[in-house]
């Protein structure tokens, strides 16, 4: 086959004259490869030797083709008898494990194991697939294996490798996840279908019936409908003949040898010790038996021995209580020669009603401070380890430790200073029985945990244990083809990391823990955190709007912050209360914030039989009552408020008058610094308008540029023009108005590249975005994006031109003026109308703040950072004075003053 067909260069006035009259000739490649194989398949599917399914696996070629809705068949399994029987009691009718015989129900791991030997093949040195998870897609088919037929549970309900799976709320949130997957996705013949295991972890603490939430989402499985799928729920057995099957061939019987060599490592690091534990098998039987013997092997391998003795209520700890695990944590790095990083995870959050609170900096953290050698030692905590007679640790006594502590936490802290001081595979010999490594040991406690829902000590272990979440790499794909930027590490750079392509697993979990200074809380809280996005962009893609970069770590500040800040508590506290939310309340409270929504914080009470230790707290969303609900929509309270202040001077702060009502001054403390909040969580998530960078694009047309914080924004961004020479005194005078977005005054190369964007590239996205975030208090952010967003409105009017280099701070600056002296006024009439004083300073505001309290004190109180009001910061958008208002009228001063001298902008 040639590449192409020509007429040739003499015959093209005859073929003009005569349409296909002339022969073709032949040119370009001969034979052409593509062509030369397209025509050799194709003659194999027209002589019959090909079959288009063996072409196409995936049957693209029905893609285009109308098909109904798949129905996802779903087959619950209980556990055990007494948990069939505790469903059969709710009037659930389902099978037991040892019913659905001879049908084989496994793990998800099992899978992943027997596929390593796919390709396995020790006389060609061939380690065959590595150690893969299995996604739903490949474990909702029937598998047969040496004519038995398995059925595999997916992946997202086996706990041995992330703690997700042991909340019941988050095992229904991500079956409701999976099986939308499976709805839309599924493309083999046959329909898909899940085993969904009832195990004990799904009962409740007493054990005596099943997690509401499980019974709930059971319910609904049977009605046939299902988060927006359809379902049909049934016994295993009368699925064989509607679903899908594979039969493993590379398992047969004929490679009975490959089952009964040792297998290799895999390249798992979390199963590394699983692969090493897989012996040989005796051939002596059938091949049924020796298949009986390898998944039995398979499991033992992978099940968790008891080693660890049982805890010892009533003794004393074996750490004293001022040695945090965040001492254990600096003690073991600077033993491991590592540095943890000196920022924390939580912000300093004060009451709002303490006259010495400070503006809150939600990107501010402690400067790392140089000490020496001899310094560091000094400072580094001593946790009074038992020495032996030449003053080294004495792990012997260390060990014993272990059968006197009081809690989990005690034995979670041991087993830590063992892990970094002599290694995950230490051995490790408890009342003379058979010893084990440190890892098993913290596996086996990490189950112990587990049962107890102890949510930060399962954390803490999983960071040890470097467990990583099964499917991170797919979150972090999905969060980028989204267009959104990803940031892993706490603030500020260079520690935090950006991460703008999708990355293999290992490289991606690598990268999280530099970031995270080897902080293992913060590393395993950042993995969950970008699960609960990808979730999230997912199915609510508009919780997302216009943000462009997710900066986890700032992230996790904002959620400690909320915490410490509903639950009036110190930062270490709101931290740790932070670390021991349960999965889905973790989930929950991201959720909140991501939206909007107002949601209280409460403390709860565990039942006395709990075995959980760990703080209770409770998320929930609030109703129309709610504070910042009332000041959004303007009802019920909001009313009463109006009526009862008729009487009553009022002041733009909303400040009550001394006579007023005790329920009244209660009101306005619950109200006082919604707002301010409301612009720290949108600036801290880097949330902006709909719409705004088109706007932003539109303002450039119609001056020189945005100067944001000292950078700035160039017009030259949205203009047509070529590489062209630029001297270096141009530059010098230019440099202004070139591309650059941060201004290199190492500038050497006299060319420069100034090329357009249009309003709806996400290039030019990005550009907006890096220079707003340059600016590091997040309410000052919103405010500067709330300023633009009322120049938008000037550039919108039929004007050429609104001035040169326009400064937004500056404009915010002006506002903030306007409003002080507005307030000032406003209070002057209140004094000298209710409490009149003679002799009484108005020079400046602090006599106000002298003479009021001490929430005005800090709201009439300017930021240090920035040097705008509290107050201004605490103004709703909207009303007589609102912050809308006051920059409205800065906007129009300032461009005002930048027209040409015949403009008019006011009509």
């Amino acid at each position: 086959m040639p590449e192409l067909y020509a007429v040739p260069p003499d015959k093209v006035e005859e073929e003009y004259r005569n349409p296909h009259s002339v022969d073709r000739v032949t040119t370009g490649q001969l034979p052409h490869l593509w062509g030369q194989s397209l025509y050799i398949l194709s003659s194999l599917l027209v002589e019959g030797f090909l079959a288009p399914g063996e072409i196409d696996p995936l049957n693209r070629r029905f893609s285009t083709g109308f098909k109904p809705d798949v129905v996802v068949q779903v087959s619950v399994v209980a556990e055990m008898e007494e948990i069939q029987a505790l469903l059969r009691d709710n009037g659930i009718e389902v099978q037991s494990v040892a019913d659905v015989r001879p049908i084989r129900i496994l793990p998800a791991r099992i899978l992943s194991h027997i596929y390593v030997k796919l390709g396995n093949c020790r006389k060609l040195n061939l380690t065959g697939r590595p150690y893969r998870h299995i996604g739903v897609l490949g474990t909702s088919k029937f598998y047969e294996i040496r004519n038995r037929t398995c059925t595999f549970t997916p992946q997202f309900i086996d706990q041995h490798h992330f703690y997700l799976a042991l909340d019941n709320q988050m095992i229904v949130e991500m079956l409701r996840t999976e099986l939308a997957y499976l709805s839309s996705c599924w493309r083999m013949t046959g329909r898909p279908t899940l085993t969904f295991p009832i195990t004990q972890s799904m009962l409740v603490e007493d054990g005596e019936s099943i997690d509401p939430c499980i019974l709930s989402t059971l319910r609904k499985l049977q009605d046939g409908y299902f988060a927006g799928v359809r379902v049909q729920m049934a016994n295993l057995s009368s699925f064989l003949t509607t679903s899908f099957h594979t039969k493993l061939t590379f398992m047969d019987a004929d490679s009975e040898e490959n089952l009964e060599e040792e297998e290799e490592e895999d390249d798992y690091d979390e199963d590394e010790d699983d692969e090493d534990k897989v012996h040989s098998f005796s051939s002596s039987g059938g091949s049924k038996d020796v298949l009986d013997q390898y998944f039995a092997h398979l499991l033992e391998s992978t099940a968790t021995k008891s080693h660890l003795p049982p805890i010892q209520k009533g003794q004393d700890h074996v750490f004293s209580a001022e040695h945090t695990t965040r001492d254990i944590l600096t003690l073991m790095a600077q033993v491991q020669g590592r540095k943890m990083p000196k920022a924390s995870m939580y912000l300093p959050v004060v009451p709002i009603m303490n006259k010495h609170r400070k503006s809150l900096n939600l990107l501010e953290l402690p400067h790392p401070q140089h000490h020496t050698p001899q310094q560091n030692k000094a400072s580094a905590p001593d946790l009074h380890l038992p020495r032996d007679a030449q003053g080294n640790t004495d792990f012997a006594a260390l060990v014993n430790h272990l059968k006197e502590c009081p809690t989990l936490q005690d034995q979670a802290d041991i087993l830590y200073i063992l892990y970094a001081m002599k290694g995950a595979e230490w051995m490790v010999n408890i009342s003379g029985q058979k010893g084990a490594t440190v890892r098993t040991l913290l596996e086996e406690l990490y189950v112990k945990a587990g049962a107890c829902k102890e949510w930060g000590l399962i954390r803490y272990i999983s960071g040890i244990l470097k467990k990583r979440v099964e499917v991170l790499a797919e979150a972090c794909t999905d969060l980028i083809s989204h267009q959104k930027q990803l940031t892993v590490g706490l603030p500020p750079e260079p520690r935090e990391k950006v991460i703008t392509v999708p990355l293999p697993p290992e490289e991606l979990n690598n990268l999280i823990y530099e970031a995270s200074g080897q902080d293992i809380s913060i590393a395993v809280l950042t993995q969950e955190i970008m699960v609960y996005l990808a979730m999230y962009v997912r199915s609510q893609p508009n919780l997302f709007g216009d943000m462009l970069r997710l900066r986890i770590g700032l992230i996790m500040q904002v959620m400690a912050t909320e915490l410490a800040r509903s639950l009036q508590c110190s930062g270490e506290e709101a931290s740790e209360g932070l670390m021991n939310l349960s999965p889905s309340d973790m989930k929950n409270l991201l959720h909140h914030i991501l939206s909007g929504k107002e949601f209280g914080v409460e403390r709860s009470v565990r039942p006395t039989d709990s075995m959980a230790t760990s703080p209770a707290i409770s998320i929930h969303e609030l109703g129309h009552t709610g504070a910042t609900k009332t000041e959004r929509t303007g009802i019920r309270k909001l009313k009463s408020e109006i009526k009862q202040r008729c009487s009553s001077p009022s002041t733009p702060s909303g400040i009550m008058s001394p006579t007023g009502t005790g329920d009244t001054r209660l009101q306005w403390e619950e109200r006082q610094g919604q707002w301010l909040r409301r612009r720290r969580l949108d600036g801290a998530i880097n949330r902006v308008p709909m719409g705004f960078y088109q706007k932003v694009w539109k303002i450039l047309q119609k001056c020189h540029g945005l100067s944001i914080a000292g950078y700035v924004l160039p017009s030259s961004t949205t203009s047509e023009v070529q590489k062209h020479f630029m001297t270096h005194r141009d530059f010098s005078i230019h440099y202004r108005t070139s591309i650059s977005l941060i201004i290199d005054l190492n500038f050497q190369s006299p060319y420069v590249d100034v090329l357009k964007m249009t309003e709806g590239e996400i290039k030019f996205a990005v550009h907006v975005e890096s220079v707003l975030n340059h600016v590091p208090q997040p309410e000052y952010r919103q405010l500067l994006v709330e300023t633009i967003m009322v120049l938008t409105l000037v550039a919108d009017m039929e004007i050429p031109s609104i001035g040169g280099i326009i400064h937004i701070d500056r404009i915010v600056q002006m506002a903030n003026e306007l409003f002080l002296q507005d307030q000032a006024q406003a209070f002057k009439v209140c004094v000298v109308a209710l409490c009149p004083i003679k002799n009484y300073l108005w020079s400046s505001l602090s006599p106000f703040s002298a003479k009021s309290s001490g929430a005005n004190e800090f709201f009439l109180e300017k930021d240090p950072a920035t040097g705008i009001c509290n107050f201004f910061y605490d103004s709703a958008p909207s009303g007589s004075y609102g912050s809308m208002t006051y920059l409205s009228k800065a906007v129009v001063t300032y461009v005002h003053d930048f027209l040409p001298g015949g403009s008019c902008l006011m009509q």
